[in-house]
C-alpha cells in the first residue's frame, strides 16, 4: 500500500506546492509528540510480575471498556476551535481559525504548537482557495461577457449577408444563429471572407448594435467621426487578434505605421472598417482556447481541495493514533465548514463551463466537447520499453560488427581513409548527433519527470501527444540502429568489390527516408510530434514574423548547439546536388567558393534566427532584457566568423581577433547561463552563490554543473590551437567537440526549464493566460 505522503507528492499540482498543506511537516512533528511521550509509558520498576489469571479479570474488562466510552465523550471536548474576523469583514471566507486546549496533555507544548501548525495551514489553504476561486471567476465573468459579444457580432454578419445577399445565405447564416458552430469551418468562397460590417440600417442590427455597446464595444472611431444619411455614427469597431503569424504581423505593422489611413472610414468598403468572417473565427478561436484554461484552472482547484481534505484527516487520525485522544472530530467538523470544503461555486462553474463549451463550440456534442476539456493522457505502453531494450541491443551488436569489419577491411588506414571518411562521413556523424540529442532530450524528460517539473505545461505540449521519455529513447536507439546497419551494408558492399559510386548512394536513400518519414501524413511513428517539429522549425527560419512562445525560442537554443550538423548538412547537400557521389570530385564540396561563403550562412543562421526571436520578444512585451539577449547572439556570430576566417587565414592578426571576440562572447554567454536563464549565482541567497528554492537535493551537482558548462563554454580553444592531426584525427576531434555540445546543451536544459518552473511555482501560475479579443474595448457612450 503506496503511504499517502507519497501518493500526494504523486498528486499535488507543482505549481502549487507551497500552497497544499504542509503534511510533511506535520508528520514529524507527530512523530516528535510520540516520542516524548514514550519514557513517561515506561515502567519505573526494572521487573513486573504475572500472577496468572484471575475471576476478577473479567471484571476489570468491563471497568476499562465502560472506562474507555466515558473518555470518548469527554474527549469530543479537548479542543475548543474559535474564528475570528482580523479585518472587521464578516464574511465566512475572510476567517482566521484559532484551535485552544479544553484538556491538558501530557506534552502539552507539543501538542498546542502542532495545532498552531495546523491552524496556519488551515488558513493558509482558505487563503489560497479564495483568491484562486476569485480569480477564476472573475475569469468566468470576462469570458461570459466575451462569449456574448462574439454571437453578437455573428448575428450583426449574419444579418449584414442576409441583407446583401437578399437572405439567399445558404447555411452560412444558419450557421452563425446557432451561436458559434462555425468552429473550424472553412467559408465558402473567398467573397465571403471579405464581407463587411457597414454601417446598421435596420431596427434588428441596431438592437444588436446597442447590445455590443452596453458590452463596452466602441463602434465610433474617434479619430474620424463620420455619420451616415441618417444621422447615425459609422462603426470602425477592431477585433484585437495577435500577430501569431507572418502575415497578421505584417498587418500588425502596416497598421501602426498607417493607422490614420488604415481607420479612416472613408477609405474603407461601405463607409467604416470592416469585420471579416476570418477574424470573427480568430476571435472564436481565442475565445474557445480561454474557455479550456478555465475549466482546467476550476478543476485543478477542485483536486486541490480534495487533497487537502484528505490531507487533514490523515494528520489528524496520526495526532489521534498518537496522543490516544479522539481530537479530528471536533477538528474535523471545522475543516468541513471551512470555505476550501463548503464553497460549491467551483463545482457549479464547472458545469456552466461545460454546458455553454458544448453548446457553442461543440454543436451541442458533449462527447466532442469532453475531448477539449478533458483531454486523455496517452498511457505508458510495456512495448516501448520492450522496443527500447531491443533496438539498444541491436545497435551495440551492429556496431562491434561495424568496428570487426572495418578494421579487417582496412578502410582507415592511411591509404583509403580520406575517400571513405569524405563519403559517409557528414551523413553517418549527422544523424550519430541528432540520435545523440534525442538522447539528451530523452534524460532530460526523466528529469523533468523525476523532479515534478511540468514541462507539458511550460511548452503548451498536449498530453494526450506530448512525448516521454520511453519514446524519445525509442526515437532515439531505432535512429541509431537504421544509421548503423546501414554503415555496415556499404562497408560489405564495398568490401565485395562493388564500385564506390554505386555504394555511396545508401547514405543518400538512409537521409531520404528519413526526410519522407518526417513528412509522412500518416498517423505513424508519432505524426503529433513530428509535424510540431515541422511548425516550430518554420517558425525559427521565419522569425521574426511569428509571435514566439517557449518552445519556439527553446528549440532555437537547441539549434545553436548543432552547427556541426548543419555544417554536415551543407556537404550532404553538395555531394547529392553536385553529383559527386557519382564522380568522386570531392574537392567541389570542399573548396569551391560558393561552399565557403555558404558556411558563413549556415554558422551565422542559428545565432541570427535567435537573435530574431529576441527582437520580436522586444517588440511583443517592451523588456530591456531581450535586446540584451540579443546583443548575446551577435557577439557569439561575430565570434564565429572569425574563427571561421581564421582557419582559413591563419594568421597572428586573425588569431588576436579570434581570442578577443571569443572570450567576449563567452563571458557573455557564461553569464547569461547561470544568471538570467538559470537563476544562479545569487549572492544573498541561502544556497551559497545559487539561489533559494533548489529542486535537486544536493547542492553539490549545481556547482559541479557550473563548471561543466563553463569547461565545455571554452571548447573553441581547440580552434586557435596549432595541432595539425591528420584526416581521420581531425574528423574525430570535430565529432567529438560537437557532441561535447550536444551534451552541454542537454545539461543546459535541464537548469533552464527548472528556473521556468520555478518562476511558474512562485506566482502560483499552473493554468496558461489566453489573450481575448475583446479586451481592451471601452465604450464610447
Amino acid at each position: 500500500m503506496v503511504k499517502f505522503s507519497k501518493e500526494l507528492e504523486a498528486q499535488l499540482i507543482p505549481e502549487w506546492k507551497d500552497a497544499f498543506v504542509n503534511y510533511w511537516q506535520l508528520k514529524k512533528h507527530v512523530k516528535k509528540i510520540k516520542l516524548s511521550r514514550k519514557p513517561k509509558h515506561l515502567s519505573n520498576t526494572p521487573t513486573s510480575y504475572d500472577f496468572g489469571r484471575s475471576i476478577f479479570d473479567p471484571v476489570r474488562a468491563l471497568a476499562r471498556k465502560l472506562a474507555g466510552d466515558t473518555a470518548h465523550v469527554e474527549a469530543r471536548e479537548i479542543i475548543q476551535v474559535k474564528s475570528r474576523v482580523p479585518t472587521g469583514d464578516g464574511e465566512e471566507e475572510d476567517k482566521v481559525y484559532e484551535t485552544e486546549l479544553d484538556q491538558l496533555f501530557s506534552e502539552e507544548h507539543e501538542v498546542k504548537v502542532f495545532f498552531e501548525m495546523l491552524d496556519e495551514e488551515l488558513n493558509k489553504v482558505n487563503h489560497f482557495y479564495k483568491s484562486k476561486e476569485t480569480e477564476f471567476l472573475e475569469r468566468g465573468e470576462i469570458l461570459n461577457k466575451q462569449l456574448q459579444i462574439l454571437l453578437d457580432l455573428k448575428r450583426l454578419v449574419a444579418d449584414r449577408r442576409r441583407k446583401n445577399f437578399g437572405g439567399q445565405t445558404g447555411g452560412g447564416s444558419g450557421l452563425l444563429s446557432r451561436s458559434g458552430s462555425s468552429l473550424g469551418r472553412n467559408s465558402d468562397s473567398s467573397e465571403r471572407d471579405s464581407e463587411y460590417c457597414g454601417s446598421p440600417t435596420d431596427s434588428g442590427t441596431d438592437e444588436v448594435v446597442a447590445a455590443l455597446e452596453k458590452n463596452g464595444i466602441n463602434f465610433v472611431n474617434s479619430a474620424v467621426r463620420g455619420k451616415n444619411k441618417k444621422g447615425k455614427p459609422k462603426m470602425a469597431m477592431r477585433i484585437d487578434i495577435p500577430a501569431m503569424t507572418p502575415t497578421k504581423t505584417i498587418a500588425a505593422v502596416t497598421s501602426m505605421l498607417w493607422e490614420d489611413i488604415v481607420n479612416n472610414p472613408k477609405k474603407t468598403a461601405g463607409g467604416g472598417e470592416y469585420i471579416n468572417r476570418k477574424k470573427i473565427q480568430c476571435a472564436e478561436k481565442m475565445i474557445r482556447g480561454a474557455f479550456v484554461e478555465l475549466y482546467k484552472g476550476l478543476g485543478l482547484l477542485k483536486t486541490y481541495s480534495s487533497l487537502n481534505m484528505v490531507a487533514f484527516t490523515k494528520i489528524l487520525k496520526k495526532f489521534d493514533k498518537v496522543t490516544n485522544q479522539q481530537a479530528s472530530a471536533s477538528y474535523l467538523k471545522v475543516v468541513k465548514r471551512s470555505h476550501f470544503i463548503s464553497s460549491d461555486k467551483v463545482v457549479r462553474n464547472m458545469d456552466e463551463v461545460e454546458s455553454l463549451f458544448t453548446q457553442h463550440f461543440a454543436n451541442s456534442d458533449r462527447k466532442k466537447a469532453m475531448k477539449f476539456l478533458r483531454p486523455q493522457q496517452q498511457k505508458d505502453s510495456h512495448m516501448v520499453t520492450f522496443f527500447v531494450g531491443l533496438f539498444t541491443g541491436t545497435f551495440v551488436t551492429l556496431f562491434s560488427v561495424y568496428a570487426i569489419l572495418a578494421h579487417l577491411s582496412g578502410m582507415y588506414t592511411a591509404g583509403t581513409e580520406a575517400t571513405y571518411i569524405d563519403t559517409v562521413y557528414p551523413i553517418f556523424s549527422m544523424f550519430a548527433l541528432v540520435s545523440l540529442h534525442l538522447f539528451m532530450y530523452g534524460c532530460n524528460l526523466l528529469m523533468w519527470k523525476k523532479t515534478r517539473i511540468n514541462y507539458n505545461f511550460i511548452f503548451e505540449f498536449l498530453p494526450s501527444t506530448a512525448l516521454k521519455y520511453r519514446d524519445a529513447f525509442l526515437i532515439c536507439t531505432s535512429l541509431m540502429t537504421a544509421v548503423v546497419g546501414a554503415m555496415v551494408v556499404h562497408l560489405i558492399l564495398l568490401s565485395a568489390g562493388f564500385s564506390p559510386h554505386q555504394v555511396d548512394i545508401i547514405p543518400g536513400i538512409l537521409l531520404l527516408s528519413c526526410v519522407l518519414l518526417l513528412i509522412c501524413p500518416l498517423n505513424i511513428f508519432y505524426r503529433p510530434t513530428r509535424f510540431c517539429f515541422i511548425r516550430v522549425i518554420r517558425n525559427i527560419v521565419c522569425s521574426p514574423f511569428y509571435k514566439v512562445l517557449m518552445v519556439d525560442f527553446f528549440m532555437a537554443d537547441q539549434l545553436t548547439s548543432q552547427i556541426p550538423l548543419l555544417r554536415h548538412m551543407e556537404s550532404a547537400a553538395c555531394y547529392f546536388l553536385a553529383g559527386s557521389f557519382k564522380t568522386h570530385r570531392y574537392e567541389t564540396c570542399k573548396s569551391g567558393k560558393m561552399y565557403r561563403e555558404l558556411a558563413y550562412v549556415i554558422s551565422f543562421a542559428p545565432y541570427y534566427w535567435r537573435a530574431m526571436q529576441c527582437a520580436r520578444r522586444w517588440f511583443d512585451e517592451s523588456n530591456v532584457d531581450h535586446l540584451a539577449n540579443l546583443g548575446k547572439y551577435v557577439s557569439a556570430m561575430v565570434a564565429a566568423g572569425a574563427r571561421l576566417t581564421y582557419a582559413r587565414q591563419p594568421t597572428q592578426a586573425w588569431m588576436l581577433v579570434v581570442l578577443v571576440t571569443s572570450v567576449v562572447a563567452t563571458l557573455y554567454q557564461l553569464y547569461w547561463d547561470f544568471v538570467k536563464d538559470w537563476g544562479l549565482l545569487n549572492a544573498n541567497s541561502k544556497n551559497p552563490w545559487l539561489r533559494d528554492d533548489l529542486l535537486l537535493k544536493k547542492r553539490s551537482i549545481y556547482y559541479a554543473s557550473i563548471g561543466l558548462n563553463c569547461v565545455l563554454r571554452v571548447a573553441w580553444v581547440e580552434a586557435v590551437m596549432k595541432y595539425k592531426p591528420g584526416v581521420l584525427e581531425s574528423r574525430l576531434i570535430a565529432f567529438m567537440l560537437a557532441s561535447l555540445e550536444v551534451i552541454r546543451r542537454g545539461h543546459w536544459n535541464y537548469y533552464r526549464l527548472e528556473n521556468e518552473h520555478l518562476n511558474n511555482v512562485g506566482k502560483f501560475r499552473a493554468v496558461k493566460t489566453v489573450p481575448l479579443p475583446f479586451s481592451g474595448m471601452d465604450s464610447d457612450g
